[in-house]
């Protein structure tokens, strides 16, 4: 199992972004996917999830109505949108599939 993300980077308050995670080595619709995040002296927090359809997604609430995650099976991809972005959100975002992680993508927001 391969998990790659990308997308990272410095973004002022407000701002968007949109992670990509890669994903190899199994078979990608069959499982859920999951996004989580570790900002520095912190615990790794889960971010979201979505099924392995992509019919169905599930989010911490500190994100939800701001982050949007999405998958193409087709692609083995999946995606986190990121819109209002605050400073509180700066963290490594890491892609999860069962017990196997990428590693990671620096995402930091600051003016």
């Amino acid at each position: 199992v391969q998990l790659v993300e990308s997308g990272g980077g410095l973004v002022q308050p407000g701002g968007s972004l949109r992670l990509s995670c890669a994903a190899s080595g199994f078979t990608f619709s069959w499982f859920p996917m999951s996004w989580y995040r570790q900002a520095p002296g912190k615990e790794r927090e889960w971010v979201a999830t979505i099924s392995g359809s992509g019919g169905s997604a599930n989010y911490a609430d500190f994100v939800k109505g701001r982050f949007t995650i999405s998958r193409d099976n087709a692609k083995n991809m999946v995606y986190l949108q990121m819109i209002s972005l605050k400073s509180e959100d700066t963290a490594v975002y890491y892609c999860q599939v069962q017990n196997y992680w990428g590693q990671g993508t620096q995402v930091t927001v600051s003016s």
